[in-house]
């Protein structure tokens, strides 16, 4: 009977990755890569030869059995996303899921992700929180946002650039023109933290769209 372990890769910097993950993924049989080539660099840059195979929300329903199976067949498989810790908001749920009901053993590295250092620099609240990740791009939307109108504890979101001023401008909507930070390319040259009253930052956006990964926090409702 095989192991599944999930690897976190970094989300920006690549002297972020522990010395574990790297041991790891040097040992591994085999890869599950989310982007093969994406993953390649990360290889390449600490000399890690193990053989990788694609696994990725495209394909993650339809090739689940035969991915059962090869980890079956293996010693050791890892499971990586493209960057920060798998299954969080990228695949890995329904793999972990299945191999719990096929008692096949998990093991989950700590390691990156954006959410947790954004919260930490963003000035809000850190003993209790409540992760959101992407909201969906139109039906069920609304609603979402709707529920968390009288959320009290900070509300972590993760954004794209084109986007961000849709949400902001939502937010604003259908929660409250409330205090938010917009941390954007964490671990990277140009990290930034910006911070005010949603209008405010919304106006600026408008001026100068952001680039970049975003993760956008709102200050619980008080």
């Amino acid at each position: 009977m095989g192991k599944l372990i999930l690897v976190p890769t970094p989300i920006g910097n690549l002297q972020d990755i522990t010395l574990r993950a790297i041991e790891v993924l040097k040992s591994a049989d085999i890869i599950l890569a989310e982007d093969t080539r994406q993953t390649g660099k990360l290889l390449k840059h600490f000399d890690i030869t193990t053989k990788m195979r694609a696994y990725h929300k495209f394909n993650e329903h339809a090739k689940l059995t035969q991915t059962l199976e090869l980890i079956e067949q293996n010693s050791i498989t890892t499971l990586v996303s493209d960057a920060g810790t798998p299954s969080i908001s990228d695949p890995g749920f329904l793999l972990t899921r299945a191999c719990i009901e096929a008692h096949i053993e998990i093991e989950c590295l700590p390691g990156a992700t954006a959410c947790i250092p954004a919260l930490v620099i963003s000035g809000f609240a850190t003993d209790r929180f409540c992760f959101e990740g992407f909201l969906p791009h139109k039906k069920g939307r609304q609603s979402r946002l709707l529920a968390l109108q009288n959320e009290e504890r900070t509300i972590i979101f993760y954004e794209s650039p084109h986007r961000i001023i849709k949400t902001i401008e939502q937010i604003i909507a259908f929660i409250g023109d409330r205090n938010i930070v917009v941390v954007r390319e964490l671990s990277k040259m140009f990290e930034e933290a910006i911070r005010g009253k949603a209008s405010d930052i919304l106006a600026q956006f408008k001026e100068t769209p952001p680039k970049g990964e975003i993760v956008l926090l709102v200050e619980g409702n008080k």
